[in-house]
């Protein structure tokens, strides 16, 4: 006969802690020191090439700030006392060691601190650089979206042929176009140039702001515009759209929630680009309405051979470029789940 005796069963191990899921959301540190690493390597590059540059441009700095009528050994002092006589190596040694203590230097014309310079013109680019963005894409994601979901209707034909035209005309253009409507003959209701700052008039400041602001935002809009369209048209082909329509889900939710977040990754990059872009290259439109910003700082630095506000202003440019660039780069993790896992 079997054997009939009771096996005794294994014991249980006490239950440990649960397992980490694999997609928990983890500050991306890694990330984090890359793009830092990134950061130092082109800021190096740019300023050191605009010190290379600058050099290499015609004309003697020593003579534009002395002036045309100085002696030789007046302009022979003054290239002494800005120290323009030194290799180039030097100078870009000793101005680089001066930032990382804080010290941007000073102008040579004018003799103010190249970080005040800045205090006084950043502000104002980034000012007008922010609103005329956030304006773009509040004109550009609702007809995106509306057009993606009705492709061809009137909305979609008339929102694209003047995106189109709004696209392809100059700035300079435009803005000349704007200030004969408003602030001309026609509707004189808002200031042709000038600058107002929000702390001394808020409502002045919008009113010195609002043309242009507009000038940037018409162009930004279609390109937005045309890039979400496109983009949300391919997302609504996908199979989680058609899935999120047969269990009935109402047509906002799929469109604001399902198919705008998995669109907007290059709206997102473009939108960031832009705005690094747009700080320091505004200059036909602050040239234009007289507005005493960052772009107008680096033309005026450059045909003045400034030296250090041209250095100063290019590494706020650079900065603030690959900052956003690296903030874009991290919102990625919190809109697609896909980056979280595989990086």
């Amino acid at each position: 006969m079997a054997d009939t005796t009771a096996v005794p069963a294994p014991p249980v191990a006490a239950p440990g802690p649960p397992e980490r899921r694999r997609g928990r959301r983890r500050f991306p540190l890694r990330r984090v020191g890359a793009r830092l690493t990134h950061l130092l390597l082109v800021l190096l590059a740019v300023t050191f090439l605009s010190f290379v540059v600058v050099d290499l441009l015609p004309g003697d700095a020593a003579v534009v700030v002395a002036g045309d009528n100085a002696t030789p050994e007046q302009v022979q002092q003054v290239r002494e006392d800005l120290q323009l006589d030194r290799p180039l190596v030097v100078r870009y040694v000793d101005w680089l060691g001066g930032v990382v203590t804080g010290d941007l230097g000073e102008s040579f014309r004018t003799g103010q601190p190249v970080a005040d310079a800045l205090a006084e013109r950043v502000p104002v680019s980034f000012q007008i650089t922010l609103v005329a963005q956030v304006l773009a894409l509040i004109v550009a994601v609702p007809l995106a979206i509306y057009s993606a979901y009705r492709p061809g209707r009137p909305v979609d034909r008339v929102s694209m042929t003047l995106g189109f035209g709004a696209a392809a005309m100059p700035q300079f253009v435009l803005g000349m176009v704007l200030i004969v409507l408003f602030a001309g003959g026609i509707w004189s209701v808002l200031p042709a140039t000038g600058f107002t700052p929000f702390f001394e008039s808020p409502l002045d400041n919008l009113r010195s702001i609002i043309l242009p602001c507009l000038t940037l935002m018409v162009a930004e809009a279609a390109v937005y515009r045309q890039l979400l369209r496109s983009d949300m048209i391919s997302t609504l082909q996908e199979d989680f759209i058609l899935m999120a329509r047969a269990k009935g889900l109402p047509v906002r939710r799929i469109l604001l929630r399902h198919a705008l977040r998995p669109s907007s990754f290059s709206l997102i990059t473009l939108s960031g680009l832009n705005i690094g872009r747009l700080l320091g290259g505004t200059v036909i439109v602050e040239t234009l309405f007289a507005i005493p910003g960052l772009g107008q700082l680096i033309v005026q630095a450059v045909f003045n051979r400034d030296y250090m506000l041209l250095q100063g202003a290019l590494l706020f440019v650079a900065v603030a470029y690959v900052v956003i660039n690296m903030l874009i780069d991290l919102l990625y993790l919190f809109l697609d789940p896909r980056v979280r896992r595989h990086g």
